[in-house]
């Protein structure tokens, strides 16, 4: 079975910039420490401050989705739609 990669891009309300960085930031040691999970790094843009990308990769579809039901991960998903203004996920394979 191929590794799942996700590529998640959050844009953070005007003012909650900081907010959400830490928010972010929370996520990194306890997603790590999951089964399954190969590589888990979120990137700040240069160019706009409140822009946030994180690059992953999981062993398996379904060892994401339990990362997708840990406490982290829904109690950050509660905080979301106060901090960011706009969240975009791209699941996919390395073909090349």
């Amino acid at each position: 079975m191929s590794v799942l990669t996700i590529i998640a891009r959050l844009k953070a309300k005007p003012g909650h910039e900081a907010d959400l960085e830490r928010e972010l930031s929370a996520l990194l040691a306890p997603t790590r420490a999951e089964k399954g999970c190969i590589q888990y790094d979120m990137h700040r843009s240069h160019q706009d401050p409140g822009l946030f990308y994180f690059y992953e990769n999981w062993e398996s579809r379904e060892l994401w989705n339990d990362h997708m039901k840990t406490p982290h991960i829904t109690g950050f998903g509660a905080k979301q739609g106060d901090l960011a203004e706009s969240w975009e996920l791209f699941e996919g394979e390395k073909v090349g």
